[in-house]
Parts: C-alpha cells; structure tokens; sequence
C-alpha cells in the first residue's frame, strides 16, 4: 500500500506492507517534483516488495557485511582467511561509510572496483569481489535487496602491482632436497617438514596436522584429512572437501619421515620443544637453507615449495588432472587457474611436441632428425 503527501521540498511517497506477525514496516522517499514521480517509484518499490524485499530493515552495507562474516563465515575460517575479511571490512567502510545497502547501484560498485583496483593488484581485487559478491548474494537472500549489485562487474587492477610467484628449477631443488636430506636431525623436525613440502606439493598446516596414523610405509602414502591450527596448537578441518585425499611417494620420503618415529609422538613433526615448528620457524630455516646454497628467490617462502612441486611435476610431463587431485584442488579449474603462468612458461616445449608428433602423420621428420641430417651432411 502506498501513500503521498506534498511537503515543502516536494512530495514524499510511502510504501506500506505488514509482515506475518502484523507488524507494520515502511520505507519512504522524499523531494519529488512532481506526484505522478513520486507513484513511480512508488509502484517500483510495490513489485520489489512482490518480489521479496524486506521493507523497514534497511542496513549500512559495510555493517551488514560485518555482521555476514561474524555469523556465516568466521566459526570456519583459519586465522589468516579470517584476516583477509577484516581488511575488507575496513575497506567497505572507508568507501562506502554509512551508505545504506540498498542504495548502492551497480555502476556504483563498478566504480568501487575500479578505484580499488588503481592501486592493488590482480589478486587481492578477485578475491576481494569474491567475498563482497557472495555477501551481497546473501543479502538478496535475506530479503534486503532484490538483485545482487555486484553481479556483472568488470574487475580491474594494476598490472604493476602483481608479484610473481617464484619457484625453484630442477637444480634448485636437487640442491636443496640434498643439503636439507644431509642437514636433518629428528630434534630439528622443520628439515623434515621442508623434504615433505617439496615432495608432496602439501600446504603447511596439513603437513603440521600430520599423525602416525596418516603415514603408509607399506603403501608409500600420506593421508590428508585434518590441518593445524597454530594459535590454539590443535586440529582443525581441512581447507575444503577436496583437500581430504592421499598423496603417494617414493619410499625415500616414507624412510625419512619414519625417522622421526625415535621421537615417540603421536604428531609426526613434533620436534625438540616438544611442539610442531611454526610457519615463521620453517620459513626462516628455508631462508636460510637458500642463503647458504646461493638460491636468491624474491618472495620465496614455505608456500613456494608447493609450486615448485607443481612446476617439477609439469616439466616431467605429469597430467594437469593428476596434479590437480594431488594438490586437493575441487576441480582443474582452480588449477589452471593459479598456475596459469606454469602454463604458459612450459607451452612452448608442448607446441614443439605436438609439431613432431603432426609431423609423423605426414611422413615428415622431426625437428631433432633434420637436425641430426643436417650435421651429417657438414661432416
């Protein structure tokens, strides 16, 4: 139901609906020219209403975002996911302030994103839409909005700002699987922790969860089902389902880590303190392994020990779908995804490939064969 008056700056239009309790909710607008504009919006607001706007509930749009994480995502977060949705948080309400929720339009956002991306790079302005859409998605569901404003965005970024993922080469990591094998001692458990890495392409909580339980020596494999969450020193779920899986290795690997068993722990990495190292404590001995050997990687940490392993897996020709289920990823896609620049690097070597392989169709030598007749010709 929808009402009108005329008023000093002009008419004000009121919609009018009771909810299933009787309760009487209202939204309002005023300074309209002309009544005939005023009933326009008013009729406007009547089918969204129809259509499942909860009237008389209107929320900051940063608060409600606010109040989405606290409820729906953080009981399930790890503590530096959870730290990536308060910087958004703080974003949200530097830019937007006290805006109401259901005044912000699509072109609006866009020009948030926009903005917002002039200065950050590819990643952290995917991943920021990608949680403000899927709260925006949740606010259509409570009835607050009818469409979801971020829907249909262009995401922009600065180039510049991208860091590029290092890993190490074949050598590298030859080099540093041997000084950290010849290095390793059962008290100093993150020499271990950095073999496995290596080998297994594993995420770090999920090699600090690792028990007794999770490891095969009959069948050469490692178990995934849980991660570690350091705060509380305590077990937590993996990232997603598809991070429950089991990884096989070679029976080098399996004999290392069953070294470990002289320290009589449940947890296999538990090292001299009694305690399994913390990211900082593998990281700075993973520095300096690679200070010594004379690998300078910018911005190489524990976590890039997971796409060297990735990268070694390419190069031996390994299938993206095997590596993909390996990695505990939910589907090729997020693969491809994140190693798209893997992707590319190792292109050319398949183009090569797959122009020998087109060339045997047609009785045509290979490039390595024609190579071969030319030297012959010379001598």
């Amino acid at each position: 139901m929808a009402s009108f008056r005329k008023l000093k700056t002009g008419w004000k239009a009121t919609v009018s609906k009771r909810d299933t309790m009787g309760k009487l909710k209202q939204t309002s607008k005023t300074g309209f020219r002309t009544q005939a504009l005023a009933k326009m919006w008013a009729r406007k607001m009547e089918q969204k209403v129809a259509e499942g706007l909860n009237i008389g509930c209107d929320v900051i749009f940063a608060d409600y975002f606010d109040s989405w994480f606290e409820t729906y995502k953080k009981p399930k977060l790890s503590y530096a996911t959870a730290s990536r949705y308060k910087n958004i948080s703080n974003v949200l309400h530097k830019n937007f302030g006290k805006r109401k929720i259901t005044t912000i339009t699509h072109i609006e956002y866009q020009r948030f994103i926009n903005l917002h991306g002039h200065n950050h790079a590819k990643d952290s302005v995917y991943k920021l839409h990608r949680i403000v859409k899927a709260c925006v998605e949740n606010a259509v569901y409570d009835g607050l909005l009818t469409k979801n404003f971020a829907n249909h965005i262009t995401v922009t970024f600065n180039a510049g700002r991208s860091v590029k993922v290092e890993y190490l080469s074949l050598d590298n990591i030859k080099q540093l699987i041997s000084f950290a094998a010849n290095k390793r001692d059962i008290h100093y458990t993150s020499y271990y922790m950095i073999l496995t890495a290596i080998y297994t392409g594993m995420r770090l909580s999920e090699i600090q969860a690792l028990t007794w339980k999770d490891i095969s020596p009959i069948w050469k494999t490692i178990t995934v089902n849980k991660s570690w969450d350091s705060r509380t020193s305590s077990f937590k779920p993996t990232k997603n389902k598809s991070s429950n899986r089991t990884i096989r290795v070679n029976r080098q690997m399996i004999d290392w880590l069953m070294e470990l068993k002289a320290n009589h722990s449940k947890m296999v990495f538990t090292g001299q303190y009694d305690s399994v190292p913390t990211s900082e404590a593998v990281n700075k001995l993973l520095k300096g392994l690679l200070s010594d050997l004379g690998i300078n990687k910018l911005n190489f940490h524990f976590h890039s020990l997971r796409h060297s392993h990735v990268a070694y897996m390419l190069a031996q020709g390994v299938d993206i779908y095997a590596i993909s289920k390996r990695r505990g990823h939910a589907d090729l896609s997020t693969t491809t995804k994140i190693y798209a620049y893997l992707l590319d690097e190792f292109k050319a070597k398949q183009d090569d490939e797959f122009e020998n392989k087109l060339n045997l169709l047609s009785g045509c030598c290979t490039k390595q064969e024609k190579d071969n007749s030319k030297t012959t010709k010379i001598i």
